[in-house]
């Protein structure tokens, strides 16, 4: 069975590492550092890859193929990109990250390159809420302006959950004099509620992402990388693992995959929340 790689959960390499990937795929293998520091020898030879899953909150690189990421890109059966798209994107809490409307414009031409638009998937991934003075805002109201931009281009599924406020997350939004909220369970099955709403008035399918408690009607438990899906869409009908995968976090539902990148390769989106350097 072929394998998908993850490129990557660890730094966002279509964005900041474009050079770097399209070498990797043009070599067929790469070395990978572990977060444990093991390293591991990855096939990347497009006979010994049924999907490449690209995680990004900025695909200009792809689309432009800068560094010739895109052609590089182009020798395997499928690529799956998992774009992430929160409207903090150039504000304290992403600093690094495309405004909300330059990445929006980026669906059409994603699309594309995908080849199908159930291929591209949507990550409205973290919610978060905070106060500034009196008022408390988030992000929850740009849900509906994601969710019609991406049903307009063929995409059917979101994914979404919560920020989840890591230590090293909660130190950073201190020392920003951000004054975050973690509302409460209540809450956020609440606010979910009003998310699939939204969603399925276009059509769309909204997944829960790691956080099981969330789901309910109109909300799935998501697999970002999902063999099943990945298989279905395969364009010769190649099958994908759909055991899950164990070194995830024992909610996420994700399937099988190797990932290629490496905490090492810092991102410089800068996102408050983030788990990674």
């Amino acid at each position: 069975m072929r394998t998908v790689i993850s490129a990557s959960r660890r730094t966002d390499l279509v964005a900041f590492f474009p050079e770097w990937l399209a070498a990797a795929v043009e070599r067929g293998s790469v070395e990978v550092r572990g977060p444990r520091g093991r390293t591991r020898m990855v096939d990347l030879r497009p006979e010994s890859v049924h999907t490449v899953v690209l995680w990004s909150k900025d695909f200009a690189n792809l689309i432009g193929d800068r560094h010739g990421l895109r052609r590089a890109l182009e020798r395997y059966d499928q690529i799956a990109p998992l774009f992430t798209i929160t409207g903090l994107g150039g504000t304290p809490a992403e600093p690094g990250a495309p405004p909300p409307d330059a990445a929006l414009a980026q669906l059409p031409e994603l699309v594309a390159v995908a080849g199908d638009p159930l291929r591209v998937s949507v990550r409205f991934d973290p919610v978060l809420t905070w106060r500034e003075g009196a008022a408390v805002r988030s992000n929850l109201p740009f849900f509906e302006t994601v969710a019609e931009k991406a049903a307009r281009q063929g995409i059917r599924d979101i994914r979404f959950s919560f920020a989840q406020w890591y230590r090293k997350a909660a130190r950073r939004t201190r020392d920003a004099g951000i004054d975050l909220i973690d509302q409460s369970p209540a809450e956020k099955i609440e606010a979910a509620a009003r998310l699939a709403e939204i969603a399925r008035g276009y059509g769309l399918r909204l997944h829960a992402c790691a956080q099981p408690f969330l789901a309910g009607p109109g909300i799935l438990r998501s697999a970002c990388i999902d063999g099943r899906l990945l298989t279905a869409l395969h364009p010769r009908g190649e099958r994908a693992t759909a055991a899950k995968d164990g070194s995830q976090r024992p909610d996420c539902e994700c399937t099988g995959s190797v990932d290629i990148g490496s905490y090492e390769q810092v991102c410089s989106h800068g996102c408050l929340y983030c788990y990674a350097r």
